[in-house]
């Protein structure tokens, strides 16, 4: 996977406090994966979550299913 050409985002809530997470969703489409990468380390790992698991993820934050 080619990360350089993918667009990268973190959530609006974040601050910039440094514990983030970045996503791309250039290839939720074409591959079913969703990039994941740590914001602090960029060119560090990437990993590639299908996006089931990704929106499964996603609802139950939401719904409050992760305490800090």
């Amino acid at each position: 996977m080619t990360t350089e050409s993918l667009a990268w985002f973190k959530s609006s809530y974040s601050s910039n406090g440094g514990s983030c997470v970045e996503v791309a969703a250039d290839l939720v489409a074409s591959h079913e994966m969703v990039p994941v990468r740590d914001s602090k380390v960029q060119a560090g790992p990437v990993l590639a979550l299908p996006a089931s698991s990704f929106a499964a993820f996603i609802a139950g934050v939401k719904a409050g299913g992760f305490s800090a």
